[in-house]
């Protein structure tokens, strides 16, 4: 740290972004800012729904919570620097605010990948094994899926972050994206990064692969429950709780795969600025929506809040 704190008084990066200032990009920049904006209100409203309602404390809507305040905080990580930069003008920021950004932003796509995947396993017991339900998917299991999510996100994000901050970067100090992004900062490095490469590859195969293999064994189990079903309407039930989690799993994973587990010499600095902006800003946005459009029960929870609210103004 105290290394960082020498260098932060001569050293910095400069963000190239994302958007010029002609007239398209300042539409396209309004957009991504109502896109977070719906994108940090859902999140606040969900958690809150969640918070108030005892029929949604089940463990289903336990790890909603969490997926909710990850997408929350990964929507504030970089996007708010974005826009500052973009309005004032400045594309710069310094060398301990780079590491911070790929700390956050590492560890919030470490854990929400995790989470996705503890997730599907959660369904696969509620469909697969719903007697035994209750005891397999205790608070106690819960907090421990949950904080093993959390905790190995933020020991990824930790290794990268410092791993990333110990290179020498005496070249060029201009970062082709719109936050500092690992693969993107070490095409600045004057050192080899070779060995870096190979550590970053196999930090992102464990934290994109693992939970991936989790989600498709447990919903490759779920469609033999299903299929097992007698009744169509039991057989519509269970595929309902688990189309809004698909979804969320589809925008993640794809976006996420495409980026991280290319080889390098596809890679294109528009390519990855556009994706990220994808799963920065699109998906937390999306996740709320995806989640409580298709869900009765948290339509049911906004509905009683709105009524509560109602009947206060009236008094």
């Amino acid at each position: 740290m105290e290394i960082w704190l020498n260098r932060t008084s001569i050293d910095g990066f400069i963000l190239l972004g994302i958007f010029s200032h002609s007239q398209t990009d300042l539409v396209l920049f309004s957009v991504v800012m109502v896109v977070f904006t719906v994108a940090l209100c859902g999140n606040v409203l969900l958690l809150f729904l969640i918070y108030i309602d005892p029929r949604l404390h089940t463990p289903m809507y336990f790890f909603l919570s969490q997926l909710s305040l990850m997408d929350l905080m990964l929507v504030c990580a970089n996007v708010p620097k974005m826009a500052v930069n973009f309005l004032s003008g400045r594309k710069s920021i310094s060398f301990v605010g780079c590491g911070i950004q790929i700390g956050f932003f590492v560890s919030l796509v470490g854990s929400e990948g995790l989470l996705l995947g503890l997730m599907a396993y959660d369904r696969y017991v509620a469909i697969s094994h719903p007697l035994h339900y209750p005891i397999l998917m205790s608070q106690k299991v819960c907090l421990k899926f949950a904080g093993s999510s959390w905790a190995f996100g933020i020991l990824d994000g930790i290794i990268q972050m410092v791993a990333a901050m110990s290179l020498p970067y005496c070249g060029s100090r201009i970062v082709d994206h719109f936050f500092c992004e690992v693969p993107a900062l070490l095409k600045l490095a004057c050192t080899d990064t070779s060995l870096f490469d190979t550590l970053l590859f196999a930090c992102c195969v464990f934290m994109l692969l693992l939970p991936f293999s989790i989600i498709v064994a447990s919903y490759a189990h779920i469609l033999r429950a299903v299929l097992h079903m007698c009744s169509a309407q039991a057989r519509k039930k269970a595929l309902a709780t688990c189309s809004s989690h698909l979804t969320a799993v589809s925008l993640f994973y794809g976006a996420a795969m495409f980026i991280y587990l290319r080889p390098r010499r596809y890679r294109a600095p528009s390519h990855d600025k556009a994706v990220s902006i994808f799963y920065t800003v699109l998906t937390p946005m999306l996740n709320p929506l995806i989640y409580s459009l298709r869900n009765q029960e948290v339509m049911g929870a906004l509905r009683k809040g709105l009524d509560h609210c109602r009947i206060g103004s009236q008094h």
